[in-house]
């Protein structure tokens, strides 16, 4: 590691950024000084802002993903290297407005149903059940699932800050099983790696496989049962405070985009998980 590599990453554990972003924001530093194959700190602004422009016209990436480059590289140069404003600016992209795609009702049904494996039936339906995102699942033991109060404790979830989310009746009977036939001990998902928990990479491989297995082809990975759990509430009638609260949305702004569909119905439901209808699996044949 670099001295100046290890400067900027102790400038983001000062500041208490999370893993991912400092991840995030180290791939944005590597992958500019390997497209001029020079040290960043070497490296113009005029020559930044051209290296965000071939980032999003010719390898076509989103916006969103333009701009986590361009919020790492600004942090590099105004904390890291001390540069002011005045000396070093790098426009931002504006963000279309584009809602997300959503899974049905019968979808999620062919998506559950058709998961026969315990562990991965499990991770889907707590993604979907508790609108947890992919990083949180991973973080997950089985000492957070409080069912005595009948709440799942989320714990240093974006931006570093812990929640409580209601846990779905349903879910708790489907981690049951799913705890009584694996017997995991510490992490609610561990990895096949003794110790350590399932990556956000499996967590992922897990929901393209039974998506594909589900024939769903609706762009986007995991993070649809999180939007698919906020806008089944807003149907069951639950406030948005409410879902903001839930999903840790800092800003009421994120969770609003949601209000494209109509409120009305049970405001009491704890889950969506709980209005879906879906078949017994069997149990596993012995010998």
């Amino acid at each position: 590691m670099t001295p100046l590599r290890k400067k900027m990453i102790d400038d983001m554990v000062v500041r208490g950024l999370s893993e991912n972003t400092i991840q995030s924001y180290t791939n944005a530093v590597t992958g500019l000084a390997r497209h001029y194959k020079r040290s960043p700190d070497r490296i113009e602004p005029r020559e930044v802002q051209d290296y965000l422009l071939f980032l999003l016209r010719d390898r076509e990436l989103a916006w969103g993903s333009c701009n986590c480059h361009r919020h790492g590289l600004r942090f590099f140069y105004r904390i890291t290297m001390g540069l002011p404003d005045p000396h070093f600016y790098i426009p931002g992209a504006k963000q279309p407005k584009r809602l997300p795609e959503l899974l049905n009702r019968e979808e999620l049904v062919r998506l559950f149903s058709l998961t026969v494996n315990r562990k991965h039936r499990a991770v889907l339906m707590t993604a979907y059940a508790a609108g947890l995102r992919c990083s949180e699942i991973t973080r997950l033991q089985a000492s957070d699932i409080d069912s005595s109060r009948m709440l799942i404790r989320v714990e240093q979830g974006k931006g570093n800050k812990d929640r409580y989310v209601p846990l779905s009746p349903r879910l708790l009977e489907e981690l049951r099983d799913y705890w009584r036939r694996c017997r995991p001990e510490g992490w609610l998902f561990p990895s096949p790696i003794a110790g350590r928990p399932l990556t956000r990479h499996g967590v992922s491989r897990i929901y393209r496989t039974a998506s594909k297995r589900a024939g769903i082809e609706k762009a986007g990975g995991i993070h649809l049962l999180r939007h698919a759990y906020a806008t089944d509430l807003l149907q069951a009638g639950v406030a948005l405070h409410d879902i903001q609260r839930r999903m840790g949305h800092t800003s009421p702004r994120t969770t609003m985009r949601y209000l494209h569909l109509a409120q009305g119905g049970d405001r009491s439901t704890p889950s969506p998980l709980d209005l879906l209808e879906l078949p017994e699996l069997p149990n596993p044949r012995r010998g």
